[in-house]
């Protein structure tokens, strides 16, 4: 069974920044791993997808340019950056991963994922 292990979060101002780090076990052998989020009395939205080999990042439009995702596959790690933080950033943020589907157009079905983590909060105030 793939364990996935998210990390980094806590409160920021906004305007801060905050990296996010999401451990998948030894095993997984995805081909795409994304971030998502819920913040309280809402629904759970995607913020940003990636391919096994670093290929094709998709960002939530509402993002611009302020999130950047990465990973390290010799630690089984991804990571997301965010930046210039604001308020309605303040959300559980949730990593997953897919088995078969890769990080295309499409990404942001949550079906698509097999693997989620228990999240971590990210507080922003203002």
């Amino acid at each position: 069974q793939v364990q996935v292990v998210e990390s980094g979060g806590g409160e920021v101002q906004a305007g801060g920044s905050l990296r996010l780090s999401c451990t998948a076990s030894s095993s997984s052998d995805d081909v795409a791993m994304a971030w998502y989020r819920q913040a309280p009395g809402k629904g759970r939205e995607p913020v940003a997808c990636i391919g096994r080999n670093g290929q094709s990042p998709y960002y939530a439009d509402s993002l611009g340019s302020r999130f950047l995702i990465s990973r390290d596959n010799a630690n089984h790690t991804m990571f997301l950056q965010m930046n210039n933080l604001e308020p309605d950033d303040t959300a559980t943020y949730y990593c997953a991963t897919s088995l078969y589907f890769l990080c295309t157009s499409g990404w942001k079905g949550t079906n698509r994922y097999n693997h989620w983590g228990q999240g971590t909060q990210v507080t922003v105030s203002s």
